[in-house]
């Protein structure tokens, strides 16, 4: 069955709009300037700056006597009392999961906090699992916190699971980083950037969740993962073509060859390359010995759910 993995915040969870209305409610119940929101969503990062250094660098900027336990503990509580999933992102899902995907999470960030948003938008009973990458003890983009979600989706990360997977996110450094070293193919949520990277891209590009699935399911097929040693950042569409079912799908898609959906059948392609022989090889050799690994019998032993692992993430 093809997996489809999706990044939890500012890919599923508009993330950062809840952190601009806790940022808005923390000025306002200190009496602090309100235009100072720009400053806060400045040092935050979307996120991936540690909490520590931001809640550190507002108590010292506004003199505020109370502990880092309290700032901490004021942000989680308001951070998720704000966090929703839009009815959208729950449409796309829907659709996902009626075509046939099974459907996961692969989240850097603390468990505690990272579950409670789950749980708080009923993502819970939309997906078939998920990972979080402190109980995981690995992060994004480490291969091995995407092989964890596919097990825990149902999707036994052997064989040739990898080719009928794909990862949705918007942070290319973890998401599409970490999409390219375990040979799954990728939707880059651009959010209006341009595409950040010189040295590996995104198989396709979109707006949101509504067209990266859009796209997902219409494109038969994108390309495979691209290993190249630079990549310009123009390669990257943001535009899209309509094509015959009347959905968008970027110019790359449009152009690709189809890809193997349960129940297709394809004529014989052509013979390949020399060039493309050799690497034919070398990605068989690869995943060979990728398999041996896998079957260590330690590989995918089961994580505590809430233990507290040495990896650690600012994403929250």
């Amino acid at each position: 069955m093809p997996l489809l993995l999706f990044d939890l915040d500012n890919t599923l969870l508009p993330r950062d709009a809840a952190f601009r209305a806790w940022a808005q409610d923390f000025l306002a119940e200190h009496r602090l300037p309100a235009g100072d929101l720009g400053w806060f969503t400045t040092i935050d990062g979307s996120g991936h700056v540690p909490r520590s250094t931001v809640l550190g660098a507002a108590k010292r900027r506004y003199g505020l006597d109370r502990s880092m336990d309290f700032l901490l503990a004021h942000y989680r509580r308001g951070i998720n009392a704000h966090i929703q999933c839009p009815s959208s992102h729950i449409q796309a899902l829907n659709a996902a999961r009626s075509a046939g995907w099974s459907l996961g999470i692969v989240s850097n960030g603390g468990t505690r906090p990272q579950l409670e948003k789950i749980r708080r938008v009923g993502l819970g009973s939309l997906v078939d699992g998920w990972v979080i990458s402190e109980e995981a003890r690995c992060l994004k983009p480490d291969p091995r916190i995407f092989e964890i979600a596919a097990q825990r989706c149902g999707v036994p990360p052997t064989g040739d699971w990898a080719t009928h997977t794909w990862m949705v996110g918007d942070h290319a450094p973890a998401d599409i980083a970490g999409a390219e070293l375990t040979g799954l193919r990728s939707v880059w949520l651009h959010h209006g950037r341009p595409w950040p990277e010189l040295g590996y891209r995104p198989t396709l590009s979109a707006a949101g969740i509504p067209e990266a699935v859009g796209l997902i399911l219409s494109a038969r097929s994108a390309p495979g993962p691209r290993r190249t040693a630079a990549v310009p950042s123009t390669a990257v569409p943001n535009s899209a073509v309509p094509n015959s079912a009347g959905n968008s799908m970027s110019t790359a898609a449009a152009r690709a060859k189809p890809a193997r959906h349960p129940g297709a059948t394809f004529s014989r392609p052509p013979s390949p390359s020399p060039a493309q022989a050799q690497t034919q090889a070398q990605t068989q050799a690869r995943d060979q010995a990728r398999d041996q690994f896998r079957s260590a019998p330690t590989r995918f032993a089961p994580v505590p759910p809430g233990t507290a692992g040495s990896a650690t993430a600012t994403s929250a």
